[in-house]
Formats: structure tokens, sequence, C-alpha cells
């Protein structure tokens, strides 16, 4: 019985020790908070920094496709 014992607490000693897949773990943790740090900083994107970003975007594409479709025909 006293060996069981004693084989239990060096497996428990060892598994408390392995540091095998710490350094994922930790990295999933940090992209966790990462992400949900972002996600506060920008917004839904209804009205805040992202939506600007894609109100931006659009006069910008919109710029180019009026320039596009309005330009001289023919070319080089």
């Amino acid at each position: 019985m006293t060996k069981y014992v004693v084989q239990a607490q060096a497996l428990l000693t060892t598994f408390k020790n392995d540091q095998r897949g710490i350094t994922a773990i930790e990295y999933g943790l940090i992209g966790v908070a990462m992400a949900a740090l972002l996600a506060t900083v920008l917004g839904t994107g209804d009205g805040e920094f992202l939506g600007e970003l894609q109100q931006a975007f659009d006069s910008i594409a919109a710029t180019l496709g009026a320039n596009n479709n309005g330009g001289a025909a023919g070319g080089s």
C-alpha cells in the first residue's frame, strides 16, 4: 500500500512540475486578452472607430469608381 502512495505522490509531483504545453496556454490567454482589448477599443463599427474607417474606405472606393467609370476612353 505504501508503495502505491509513494508512486502516486511521485506522479503528482511530476505532473505539477511538467512545463510542456504551458507556453501554448499562455499565448492562448494573451490572444484572448488582446481580442477583448481590440473589441473594446475599436467598438462594434456603428459610429465608432470602425464605422468611421468604413466610411472613409467607402468614400475612397466611390471616388475610385467614379474616376474609373468617368475617365477618358482609350489608354496605352
